[in-house]
């Protein structure tokens, strides 16, 4: 089954999300064939994933705050839940705390910890962002929200959807080049999200995690993307709309898109960007 039911209400993902998919997730669900497993390199908040119905769903990012967070929440949901709940309390909405939960967040060790202080960081920092500084310490100022939403049905939502799930937390090349062993993939598909390429040449942001996703890597992850392809495996790619995503995807059946999106330090600035998906 490629996508869930047309008749049930899309699931949104429990993590604010700047670049999340879930205004795409119905365009994006045209191009999914009726397979039995879809892979995400770069699952994020998993707008994709949670309304999706295949039997069997591989989902990576390289943030591994990210993925220990889905992974407790995989296997142990209600514990979670109820202690997470608890870090939305008014006295934790303001700066002096929210910079003391930070700092705790990134001298812990502790899974279970950082995972609760990750989710708290999330719906409580600056316009959702996840950003780290050179050394790996997470370092998004406070949001300053009147009450930051804590969502509760999103979280169960998730935890009953990613029992058919497998996280990792590679790079993108060790997870792809492991598929790229098998003899055929027409029982795959993969959907690639990954740090879009620049609008210009000062807009490239790359402190989602410590590692970089530079412009070689968006060459290496297209060339990669027509090597599965060429075992059988669909591939979809989202991106910006430029002269060099259109370059590197040349060969892939290309749709533009109009995009409403924050691109800027102004949370509240929105503007139309033009996106595109490749399909190969």
């Amino acid at each position: 089954m490629k996508q869930a039911s047309p008749t049930l209400p899309l699931l949104r993902p429990f993590l604010k999300w700047p670049g999340g998919k879930f205004r795409l997730v119905k365009t994006l669900q045209s191009y999914l064939p009726e397979v039995s497993c879809l892979v995400e390199p770069f699952v994020g908040a998993g707008a994709l994933f949670l309304n999706s119905a295949y039997s069997q769903m591989i989902l990576n990012d390289i943030n591994a705050d990210l993925i220990n967070l889905y992974r407790q929440l995989q296997t142990g949901s209600e514990k979670f839940i109820a202690d997470a709940k608890k870090m939305f309390v008014s006295r934790n909405n303001q700066p002096k705390a929210y910079y003391r939960w930070r700092d705790i967040f990134n001298q812990s060790c502790d899974p279970m910890e950082r995972s609760l202080l990750f989710l708290y960081l999330n719906r409580h920092g600056y316009n959702g962002l996840c950003r780290y500084n050179a050394k790996g310490g997470f370092n998004v100022p406070f949001g300053d929200y009147s009450r930051p939403y804590f969502p509760q049905k999103e979280l169960e939502a998730f935890t009953e959807h990613s029992q058919k799930a497998i996280f990792h937390c590679q790079d993108y090349t060790t997870l792809l080049n492991q598929f790229l062993k098998s003899a055929k993939l027409n029982h795959m598909v993969f959907y690639c999200d990954p740090p879009y390429a620049p609008l210009t040449h000062t807009a490239n942001f790359t402190g989602y995690a410590q590692q970089r996703f530079t412009l070689e890597d968006q060459k290496k992850l297209a060339k990669i993307a027509k090597s599965l392809a060429r075992k059988g495996a669909t591939v979809i790619i989202s991106n910006h709309d430029t002269p060099f995503t259109r370059e590197i995807y040349r060969g892939a059946k290309l749709q533009q898109l109009e995009v409403s999106r924050t691109i800027s330090c102004q949370g509240k600035t929105r503007r139309k960007v033009t996106e595109i998906i490749a399909c190969y």
